[in-house]
Order: structure tokens, then C-alpha cells, then sequence
């Protein structure tokens, strides 16, 4: 309860002003920049084995914004975390906390885990929630286009069912939102994510905007195959 106090003080307070501001740190815009260095707290964390339980105390911070089911909002302003893979989530936490990922909203929230063993605990529980199938859909436009090119430039990295890869921190875009993803991909795209993957901005740097938008309408049906509903 305590947590989830702060966490409510801490949407009203970057509603009202701008807190402390985050490190920065050089990214994708350096030339020494090193995708997924092995090194920091991350790698503290990804050594420690997460407690689910002290997680989801932990995740009550987390709640105010992506919700108790982690399923985050479909209009694309909080992302869809249930399901994700620990190594993503730590990397994606411990990016911002480091001022390598900028994200002035989630920054506070982020900040208000104390050490890597809570990192590790908030991941493992939040890789337990289900992955949702309501997630937010795109227009449907151009689906056939979209396939294609997740077929020829992305499965190899995210799967056939959008289910990324764990060990290589290749996220779960299965169940994740049409707005957000599509945020994302522009900002990889437009060199605005500086903690991206040099190998994806070369492929998606080529991308119309169009053909984001027909690649992130098909990602946003993507299903996780043991997750998958029943059919009637």
C-alpha cells in the first residue's frame, strides 16, 4: 500500500512539475556506443534469481500506469508488460535508470526500486502475468503488406508469433498495442530511442512511413502460441 501511496504522489507530482531530471547517457548518437553492454546494475540483476513475490509488491508502482495486469492502456501512453521477457525488462529498467533510455515519465517510477535484487524481483513477477489478447489493434489496412515485411526483416529476431527471444533480449511483441509500437518503431527509425539496436535501425531506417504503419498494424495481432484462445 505504501508503494502504491508513492506511486499515485508520483503521477500527481509529474503531472504538476518536472522532478529531478534523469542522468544522461551517451547512446546510439556516440560513436563508441555499444549496444547491451554487459555491464552496471543490469548485469547484477540478471545474476540474482527474482522473487515473484516480493515482485508484486514492487510492481505496485508499476500498476498506477501499466495496471495490476500488467496489460498497460491501449491508446498507446503505457506499454503492455505481461509476459515480457526478465532480461528485457531489467535492460529496458535499467536503461532508464541510467539515463541511456529517455523517458522523463517513467524515470521517477523506475527510480523508486532500491537495488538490482529488486529489479530482478519486479521482473520475474511481471513475466508471470498473462499476456492479453484485447490489446490495442491497428486500422487493418494493409495486413498482407505488413506480414511480408515482418517475415523477411523481423522473424528471425521475434519470432513467428511474436514471442522474442530471452537470451538474446529480443522482446515479446505478442499482445503488445498498435499506438505504441508504432511510437516506438518511428522513434528507432528517426534515431529519437537512443538505447535501440544498431541492427534494427538499419533495417527499419529504410522504412516509409506507410510501411511502419502496415509492420505495426500486423505485429499488434501477433498471439503467443501457448496463450492463444480458443477457438468456438
Amino acid at each position: 500500500m505504501n508503494r502504491l501511496l508513492i506511486a499515485l504522489v508520483s503521477v500527481v507530482s509529474v503531472t504538476a512539475f518536472a522532478g529531478p531530471p534523469a542522468p544522461k547517457k551517451e547512446g546510439i548518437e556516440g560513436k563508441g556506443y555499444k549496444w547491451n553492454a554487459q555491464e552496471g546494475e543490469k548485469i547484477e540483476a540478471l545474476k540474482l534469481k527474482g522473487d515473484a513475490t516480493r515482485g508484486e509488491e514492487a510492481f505496485e508502482v508499476c500498476s498506477a500506469c501499466h495496471l495490476p495486469s500488467g496489460a498497460g492502456r491501449a491508446d498507446g501512453t503505457f506499454p503492455q508488460l505481461a509476459g515480457q521477457h526478465t532480461t528485457v525488462l531489467i535492460k529496458q529498467m535499467a536503461d532508464i535508470r541510467a539515463g541511456l533510455r529517455d523517458n522523463p515519465i517513467m524515470y521517477p517510477f523506475a527510480s523508486t526500486l532500491v537495488d538490482p535484487q529488486e529489479l530482478a524481483d519486479v521482473a520475474t513477477y511481471i513475466s508471470t502475468l498473462k499476456v492479453p489478447h484485447d490489446n490495442g489493434k491497428g486500422p487493418g489496412t494493409d495486413l498482407e503488406t505488413g506480414k511480408k515485411l515482418y517475415a523477411r526483416d523481423c522473424e528471425t529476431c521475434h519470432q513467428k508469433n511474436g514471442e522474442g527471444i530471452k537470451d538474446k533480449f529480443y522482446p515479446v511483441l505478442a499482445g503488445q498495442h498498435y499506438k505504441y509500437m508504432l511510437r516506438q518503431a518511428t522513434d528507432i527509425r528517426d534515431g529519437k530511442r537512443r538505447n535501440a539496436n544498431p541492427d534494427m535501425v538499419k533495417i527499419i531506417k529504410t522504412y516509409s512511413d506507410k510501411e511502419i504503419d502496415a509492420i505495426v498494424d500486423f505485429m499488434s495481432r501477433l498471439e503467443m502460441p501457448s496463450q492463444a484462445p480458443k477457438k468456438k
